[in-house]
C-alpha cells in the first residue's frame, strides 16, 4: 500500500459527478480570486471517465431545469464555467438564443459538463474507488488532524492512501429494484438502459415492457415504441396513467436557494408540507409534452385499428421468472387483485433511486456522527455531518440530505449554491483553525518570555 504523495489536501472528493465537479469549479474560482493560500483538492471517481446518466441520453430528450441552473451561474453569474460560456466557446450561442428554448437537450447538457470537466481534470483520478475513510493508523479520532482515505485502483486492485482535512461524499444515487427481482441481460434498470439495449438485436425484441410512472419510464416507453416499430410495448403503471409534473413558477420556487433555508430551519410541520404539496414537482411525474406525445401515439393506433402500445394501469409487478431468453412477468391488478402473465424479451424497471448511505465508507468513524430521533445522520446547514467533539475533520455530503435540506438535495437545481456553501465552510474552518494555531503559538511565546 502506497501513500499518494505527502501532501495533506484541504478537500478530497469521493465521486466526480456534477456535484463534486461543481465543487471543484468553486474551489478553482476561489484559487483564482484570492491571494491567500489556495484550497488544495483531489477527487476520486470509480468510473473510467467522466459521465452523467449516459444510459439515459435518449434522442431529443430535454433537461427539466433551466440552462441557467448549471454548475456555477447561480453562485457566480460571471463564471467562465457557466453554460453560456460553453455555448460561446462552442460557437453556438447565437443559434441557441434563436431556438428560444429554456431547456437544452440532455445530450447538449452532457457535452457542457464534459467541457467544464476538461478544465479541472488534472485534479481527478478516474478508475479509482474509495474503499474507506479513517484516522491515521495509531491515532485516535479525537487526536486526528486529518483523515486517511484508502483508494483502490479499479483495474489493478492496488491501493494507496490519501490524506485530507475534509472529505466530500458524492457517490451518486443507488438504483432501486423491487424486492426479490434481480437485474440480468434481459431485466434492466433505467440507469443501464442504453448500454443493455444496444447489446440486443432489435429484431429479437418483439415484446418489451417498462415499469414505472416517472419521467424516465415515459421516455423509455416512447423510445422503445419509436425504435422498435415491430414490437409490442407495455407500460406497467402503478397509477391510473402518468401524472404531469408541476413546473409552474410558484411551484418551482421550492427549488430556489432560499427554500433550502426555509426547509432546514422550518418546523416539522413545515417540512411535511413541503413534501405533501410539492412532491409532484419531481417525483413520479412526467413532463406534459411527453405525456401528450405518448397519448397521441396511442390514439393514432386506435384510429388505424392496429395496436402495439399498451398502458397497463393500476398494476404492479409481483414476480419475474427467467428461463433462457424467456422472461415471464406476473402482473397484479390493483383493481381486482387478479394476476396476469406477460412474456417479454426485455423488461425495464424505471423505478427510481435510493439516496446513498455513507456509513459503509465511514466505518468506525460513523460512531462519531450524530443521528436524529429517526436514526438519520444529522447534517449542518453547510452540509457537514454533525459529529461529536472528538472528530474535528469535516465530512460533507453532496446528496442524501433530503431529510435536512429538502427536495433539491439529489437534483441539479441547487448544486452551484451548495458547492459554494461547502467551499465557504471549508475555507472558513481552515481560517479559524489557523487563527487558533496562531493564538496558541502567541501564548506559548508569551509564556516562554516571562
Amino acid at each position: 500500500m502506497g501513500t499518494f504523495g505527502h501532501e495533506i489536501y484541504d478537500v478530497v472528493g469521493i465521486g466526480f459527478g456534477p456535484s463534486n465537479l461543481s465543487l471543484a469549479i468553486a474551489l478553482e474560482e476561489h484559487r483564482a480570486n484570492e491571494s491567500a493560500r489556495p484550497v488544495t483538492a483531489a477527487f476520486f471517481e470509480r468510473q473510467p471517465a467522466f459521465g452523467w446518466h449516459r444510459n439515459m441520453l435518449l434522442p431529443s430528450t430535454t433537461m427539466q431545469i433551466s440552462f441557467l441552473k448549471d454548475l456555477a451561474t447561480f453562485r457566480n453569474p460571471v463564471s467562465r464555467f457557466g453554460f453560456i460560456s460553453y455555448l460561446h466557446a462552442s460557437g453556438r450561442l447565437a443559434q441557441f438564443v434563436n431556438a428560444q428554448d429554456f431547456f437544452p437537450t440532455r445530450q447538449e447538457f452532457h457535452q457542457y459538463l464534459e467541457w467544464a470537466e476538461s478544465s479541472v481534470t488534472d485534479r481527478v483520478s478516474y478508475g479509482s474507488a474509495v474503499t474507506s475513510i479513517r484516522p491515521p493508523q495509531g491515532t485516535a479520532a479525537r487526536d486526528a488532524k486529518h483523515l486517511e482515505i484508502e483508494v483502490e485502483d479499479v483495474a489493478s486492485g492496488a491501493t494507496r492512501l490519501v490524506k485530507a482535512r475534509n472529505v466530500t461524499v458524492s457517490t451518486g444515487l443507488v438504483p432501486r429494484m423491487p424486492q426479490g427481482i434481480e437485474r440480468d441481460e434481459r431485466v434492466w434498470h433505467s440507469s443501464e438502459f442504453l448500454e443493455k439495449f444496444n447489446r440486443m438485436h432489435a429484431a429479437g425484441l418483439g415484446s418489451v415492457a417498462v415499469v414505472g410512472a416517472g419521467q424516465s419510464a415515459a421516455e423509455i416507453t416512447r423510445f422503445l415504441y419509436d425504435t422498435l416499430p415491430h414490437a409490442r410495448v407495455s407500460a406497467i403503471l402503478p397509477a391510473y396513467g402518468y401524472s404531469v409534473a408541476d413546473d409552474t413558477p410558484f411551484a418551482n420556487q421550492v427549488f430556489d436557494p432560499g427554500a433550502v433555508d426555509e426547509y432546514y430551519f422550518g418546523t416539522d410541520r413545515a417540512r411535511e408540507a413541503f413534501w405533501r404539496y410539492h412532491r409532484n414537482t419531481n417525483y413520479s411525474v412526467v413532463d406534459d409534452e411527453v405525456i401528450r406525445d405518448l397519448y397521441r401515439r396511442s390514439y393514432e393506433e386506435e384510429v388505424r385499428g392496429g395496436r402495439r402500445l399498451y398502458f397497463r394501469n393500476l398494476t404492479r409487478v409481483d414476480q419475474v421468472k427467467r428461463s433462457g431468453d424467456e422472461t415471464r412477468v406476473f402482473l397484479r391488478s390493483l383493481l381486482d387483485d387478479g394476476v396476469r402473465e406477460l412474456d417479454v424479451d426485455a423488461l425495464v424497471f424505471a423505478t427510481g433511486y435510493d439516496s446513498p448511505e455513507p456509513s459503509g465508507l465511514l466505518g468506525d468513524l460513523d460512531r462519531y456522527c450524530l443521528r436524529d430521533e429517526a436514526g438519520r445522520h444529522r447534517v449542518g446547514r453547510d452540509y457537514r455531518l454533525v459529529t461529536s467533539p472528538e472528530l474535528s475533520c469535516g465530512i460533507y455530503l453532496q446528496g442524501g440530505t433530503e431529510h435536512t435540506h429538502g427536495l433539491t438535495s439529489s437534483l441539479l437545481s441547487n448544486i452551484a449554491i451548495r458547492s459554494g456553501e461547502i467551499a465557504d465552510s471549508v475555507i472558513r474552518r481552515r481560517v479559524e483553525h489557523e487563527l487558533e494555531l496562531e493564538r496558541k503559538a502567541a501564548l506559548e511565546v508569551a509564556r516562554e518570555t516571562r
